[in-house]
């Protein structure tokens, strides 16, 4: 430039250096290139040393901005030289240089307009670090250019290609390849290759300016900042993105979604606000778009039959009529009726116009995955946030939640004891829907297995938006999009659904985790719906947009992309940047026009909740059948079990109520014989909440009743030996315990069992507990009405053997062996069971027994037999038996009691004829009499008893030998 311009841009008066500026600005207009490249670098000079002086600097700045406003737009091919050291003093650490480098870079940009996008990430990242700066001044000018480069992006980002090739940035790959038949900021495929450009490279490659693809690694690494300035100044980039329709920043929403969560907790209120309001409007566009997915899909679904009844409408509506005109000759006339209108089920069909939200991939699975991740997140906000996403998406996308079920349940049920009220009333929400959306589809489906098709299907073409993720990887199909919604499970229940000859079979129906993964194929098909999801091993970053028209023939996926084709003993390919791997959802429904398509089962890492299950060809050639689960059933199992250490009664609660309802769908799945769960729930009945306790107890009668019948004794088996090493368990929870079992399953069933388990113990004193328990409940319980009833019922064969049954084991017990006889109306037995009383040492706790028995016979449980001390001659064991009790007892308020009840039945005239003593043969009164089924009661009498003076000795409740009647 000339030296006198050079000398007043270093001058300190700012009025000499802006009047520097107008002359070199009228220089650079009259010069040729070369003498402006020479300027431009003689400018770029006197920023480059931090030695120099401040106003030196300052001149080199107004310099650039007056040689960006001479050139105007053609300033492009020099704007790889300019911007890198106008951004380096952005960071200096003179406020003033600061606030002039903010001046100079808004004059170059607002004459560059769309060229200055190619730098955009460089603008961006310097911005956002201005954005918290402590002078205002420079906050201010910084703002103002923030402002004007937001005007340039909403007005030129999605289409601007740059007209310039010198205009590259070297910071940036290359571009990248686009998909052959995608159109440049255009919504919409074109039509049967409309515009594609076979052997030209170049026209596949993506020129714009501005692309989110470049812009998006960036924003994901700067959206975890902490200072609440430069979250503000993000987000509003996020809004002003997301408002520019052609863009589908919603496509690459799992980048930045993460830390976009933890804005939620933060402690300026404004940033909260932002945070949630652009949440909001992100879960509302997610939500638009599978329904318009959902709707294009149907629509294709139906098109063949609305092609046949508009061809047969066609047909029948062709009608010739034939009138008269004026001079009476016949005219005919022919009338068709088209019912094409009538037809168009969805707005965007037939009428070439791209649907807003259509063609637009959501990785729904990446999504649920950062969710679940922030469900566990200490601020109240980030959980109820992330609850309320899943309550949604089960609206829309119930496949991939459902893959999600072992991730969602451990984080979702501590939070139903959450202090928090909005945490906890979210928390029962969304626990509540998902229970209720497995709870309605199937577990256990299975499917015949048929030979694959002939000719393997592959992936169409897949249109790319303007800034939507790249096409560069061929997604397999048949796994979760934007467009599954509620119908996503009618697939299992469609029997021509097949599997891949590749895919390995196993026999245990949970044990797929283990099965090596075959290499799922595309599917393709002309005017085809493609919904496709990147596969779990390659990552939510290789997003693919759907397809709605595709013209290619059928050729192998491999082909089209051999860095897809499996390597045996090769490891996976890299992952997103979760930790976790998502899991795939069961794809929807094949279109009606097209063949059934094979399903293998995707690649499955250690925490890949989906379960497809395959069951093994049998040595007589049967055909092989599919067994299809929407998600991990043994590791929800397993995380279920896990609550049970919860400190929450809530949590514990739930986890049983979920185990209910998956034992009830798939019995033979859920906690089977040789489940480990079964200690688990087994120890579960130690739990100090009585309501975990009974669901429990539910779980553990659920499984029993749909089990063979050892299994059933060998949980009765390990109930009383719980109760034999836990004593105070049996003290507290004995009778809650066996009455939920009667509750739930058949009482007789359980009596006997346990009868039949204590009359072989051999620890005496446990098993005299056991039975003095039993008989309360017995007694006392209202569940058991029937089966006291049965009881008496002693004319009965049916009668007979329950009592028989219960007696043998009652025997360890004095007071239960007659209290049993008192219930069952044996009184001539009890009778002579008292004759033996005297023989047994009294201690305390037999009187206490006898005690309590006393007292219940005050009980309506025994209304009948105090009514049937007025029949003597009917019953005229009775008052000896009652006499005899009274007789052993102590004179004690049980005594006082049975006393006077007896009085009032001798004062009362009621007195009992003559007993007449029974025989062997004719032993017990007209009741007992029951021809050939009597009840041997000599050999209950003598048939425990034998060699008894150790076992009385050892055990003074055991009844000793009792002597024959006369």
């Amino acid at each position: 430039m000339d030296p006198a311009i050079l000398r007043n841009l270093n001058d300190k008066i700012y009025d000499r250096r802006k009047a520097a500026a107008l002359e070199l600005e009228k220089q650079v207009l009259a010069s040729d290139s070369p003498k402006i490249s020479a300027i431009i670098d003689q400018l770029c000079g006197m920023l480059g040393s931090s030695n120099s002086a401040l106003h030196t600097r300052n001149g080199g700045l107004i310099g650039l901005a007056a040689t960006a406003i001479a050139l105007g737009q053609d300033v492009a091919p020099y704007l790889g030289r300019i911007i890198p050291p106008v951004l380096a003093c952005f960071q200096d650490p003179e406020s003033r240089l600061r606030y002039h480098a903010c001046e100079s870079l808004y004059n170059i940009a607002k004459v560059s307009k769309g060229e200055i996008l190619v730098h955009f990430n460089e603008i961006f990242d310097a911005l956002s670090k201005l954005s918290s700066d402590s002078e205002m001044s420079v906050k201010n000018g910084a703002e103002l250019l923030d402002r004007l480069m937001k005007d340039i992006v909403a007005e030129a980002a999605p289409s601007y290609v740059s007209i310039y090739p010198d205009n590259r940035n070297p910071n940036l790959p290359p571009h990248s390849p686009l998909r052959e038949g995608a159109k440049i900021g255009l919504g919409f495929l074109p039509e049967d290759g409309e515009g594609s450009h076979d052997g030209d490279q170049e026209a596949y490659e993506d020129k714009r300016a501005f692309s989110l693809e470049r812009f998006i690694p960036l924003l994901s690494e700067r959206i975890y900042v902490v200072s609440p300035f430069t979250r503000m100044h993000l987000v509003s980039w996020l809004i002003v993105l997301d408002s520019i329709p052609d863009l589908e920043l919603v496509a690459w929403l799992p980048e930045f979604l993460d830390g976009l969560l933890k804005y939620l907790a933060d402690g300026n209120v404004d940033v909260r606000l932002a945070a949630e309001n652009v949440l909001a409007e992100f879960l509302r566009e997610i939500k638009y778009i599978a329904q318009i997915a959902e709707k294009q899909a149907e629509h294709e679904r139906n098109a063949p039959n609305h092609k046949a009844h508009r061809r047969y409408s066609g047909i029948r509506n062709e009608s010739v009529i034939e009138t008269d005109d004026e001079d009476g000759e016949s005219v005919t006339t022919e009338s068709r009726i088209d019912g094409d209108e009538e037809d168009r089920d969805w707005e965007g069909e037939g009428s070439g116009a791209w649907v807003p939200g259509q063609g637009v991939f959501v990785d729904h699975a990446a999504i649920m995955e950062i969710m679940i991740h922030n469900l566990t997140y200490d601020d109240e906000l980030v959980q109820s946030t992330a609850m309320e996403w899943i309550l949604t998406f089960l609206e829309f996308a119930q496949s991939t939640v459902v893959a999600f079920t072992p991730q969602i349940i451990p984080a979702i049920l501590p939070n139903l004891a959450s202090p928090h009220s909005q945490i906890k009333l979210a928390a029962h929400d969304t626990n509540s829907s998902l229970y209720h959306v497995i709870q309605s589809i199937p577990l256990q489906v299975q499917h015949p297995e048929n030979p694959a098709p002939t000719n393997p299907p592959t992936s169409a073409s897949i249109p790319l938006l303007a800034g939507s993720p790249p096409s560069s990887l061929t997604i397999p199909s048949g796994l979760p999009t934007a467009g599954i919604g509620k119908k996503d499970f009618a697939l299992m229940e469609a029997p021509e659904i097949v599997r891949s000859p590749a895919a390995m079979a196993v026999n245990d129906p949970l044990d797929a985790a283990g099965a090596p993964p075959a290499p799922p194929p595309s599917a393709t098909g002309k005017n085809n719906m493609s919904h496709s999801l990147s596969a779990t091993n390659l990552g939510h970053k290789a997003r693919q947009s759907v397809s709605a028209h595709g013209s290619e023939p059928p050729t192998p996926a491999v082909a089209e992309n051999p860095s897809l084709a499996p390597v045996p003993g090769a490891p996976p390919l890299p992952a997103s940047r979760m930790t976790k791997s998502r899991p795939e959802s069961p794809p929807s429904a094949p279109p009606p026009n097209q063949q059934p398509l094979a399903l293998p089962p995707p690649p499955l890492a250690s925490n890949t909740p989906l379960s497809p299950t395959l069951s093994q060809q049998n040595d007589g050639g049967a055909e092989k059948t599919v067994d299809v689960d929407p998600f991990d059933v043994r590791e929800t199992v397993n995380v279920l079990t896990l609550q049970f250490l919860s400190d929450h009664a809530e949590t514990r609660i739930a986890a049983l109520e979920w185990l209910l309802m998956l034992h009830l769908k798939a019995p033979d799945k859920i906690l089977s014989r040789d489940s480990g769960t079964f200690p688990a729930l087994l120890k579960t009945l130690s739990d100090p909440s009585e309501d975990v306790v009974k669901h429990d107890l539910q779980l553990l009668a659920q499984i029993s009743s749909s089990s063979e019948d050892s299994y059933f004794t060998s949980f009765m088996v390990k109930v009383l030996e719980l109760f034999s090493t836990d004593r105070r368990l049996l003290e507290t929870r004995g009778s809650l315990i066996i009455r939920q079992l009667c509750l739930h399953l058949n009482a007789e069933r359980i009596f006997r069992a346990i009868a039949d388990i204590l009359e072989k113990d051999d620890d005496l004193e446990f098993a005299s507990m056991m039975v003095v328990k039993l008989n309360m409940i017995l007694i006392t319980s209202p569940e058991l009405n029937d089966f006291r009833r049965r009881l008496k019922n002693l004319d009965s064969r049916d009668g007979q053997m329950l009592f028989s049954s219960l007696y043998r084991s009652w025997c360890h017990n004095a007071v239960a062996a007659f209290s049993l006889c008192l219930l069952a109306q044996a009184y001539e037995h009890a009778s002579n069971l008292l004759q033996i009383f005297a023989d047994l040492e009294l201690t305390v706790p037999l009187l206490v027994q006898i005690d309590k028995l006393v007292m219940l016979l005050e009980s309506p449980v025994f209304t009948y037999l105090r009514l049937q001390l007025l029949e003597p001659d009917k019953y005229p064991w009775l008052p000896k038996c009652l006499f005899g009790l009274l007789m052993i007892l102590p004179q004690s308020t049980a005594f006082i009691s049975l006393r006077a009840r007896l009085q009032v039945v001798h004062s009362s005239g009621y007195v009992p004829t003559t007993i007449k003593p029974s025989t062997s043969s004719t032993f017990g009164t007209a009741r007992s009499k029951i021809g050939k089924e009597e009840i041997k009661w000599q050999e209950l009498l003598s048939r425990k008893y034998a060699g008894s003076d150790y076992v009385a000795r050892a055990h003074p409740c055991r009844l000793p030998k009792c002597p024959e009647p006369p």
